[in-house]
């Protein structure tokens, strides 16, 4: 029987096949563009980009690896994730940039203690069967880790887990800022930045994501407001010296 893990890859897999990337990065509606450049904009200013080695946890098509990359500018980037054919596209559009793509399992990496400066996993925990795991190992192999995850506090956000076809079958769920916390606190590590960050969903309307757009910059700011609206949580940590 297949695992719920390996039916998410395979999830990936199959989409990569369609749409020659995932659906939310290739041939993307103008809402998931607006989610994901928001997305790398907060996860620049989570941490210090210029000059480390970063490795990207969940890389995907590379997308986000390319953008990081490009803006960021890293001296090498190592992007890893399970499903091998997001991989492949991921190699395929590289160029001459300094990353290595690689298909790995981000529960059991295959890196040295403190082999990267930064590691970066963004939106990829709440596809694993051991998140926690993956943060412990993240922490293990990098001096500095930016999460970005669903913000599970949002209601909106719960609803269309349970009711979206595509959040369903990609095994799409969040989970609260204090329980990514506490990851952190059992994998060895200590909390030194967070945020709750971004309004328009990946796929609404273009009207909807164009309105909510512009109140986004004033709901980021509001305490409380921003804790039950937000899109995602973003959280900086770094691991305690033993």
């Amino acid at each position: 029987m297949t695992a719920p893990n390996e039916r998410i890859v395979e999830a990936f897999n199959e989409d990569v096949l369609s749409n020659e990337g995932y659906l939310y990065t290739t041939n993307a509606n103008l809402s998931s563009r607006l989610a994901n450049r928001r997305l790398t904009e907060v996860a620049l200013h989570a941490a210090n980009f210029r000059g480390a080695r970063v490795l990207d946890i969940g890389c995907g098509d590379g997308s986000y690896t390319f953008d990081l990359y490009d803006e960021g500018s890293p001296a090498s980037m190592t992007g890893i994730d399970p499903a091998s054919n997001a991989i492949e596209i991921a190699r395929s559009r590289t160029g001459a940039r300094s990353i290595v793509f690689s298909s790995e399992n981000a529960e059991r990496l295959n890196c040295e203690d403190q082999s990267f400066d930064l590691a970066h996993l963004r939106g990829v925990l709440h596809h694993m069967d051991k998140p926690a795991v993956a943060v412990a190992e993240s922490l293990r192999v990098a001096k500095t880790v930016v999460i970005i995850e669903p913000n599970g506090y949002n209601p909106v956000l719960k609803l269309i887990e349970k009711i979206s076809p595509y959040h369903r079958r990609h095994g799409e769920r969040s989970f609260s800022s204090r329980t990514i916390d506490r990851w952190i606190r059992d994998g060895g590590g200590t909390v030194v930045a967070r945020q709750w960050a971004g309004l328009v969903p990946f796929f609404c309307p273009d009207w909807m994501a164009r309105t909510l757009k512009v109140l986004e910059p004033l709901i980021e700011r509001v305490p409380l407001v921003n804790l039950l609206s937000c899109a995602v949580y973003v959280v900086t940590a770094t691991r305690v010296s033993p």
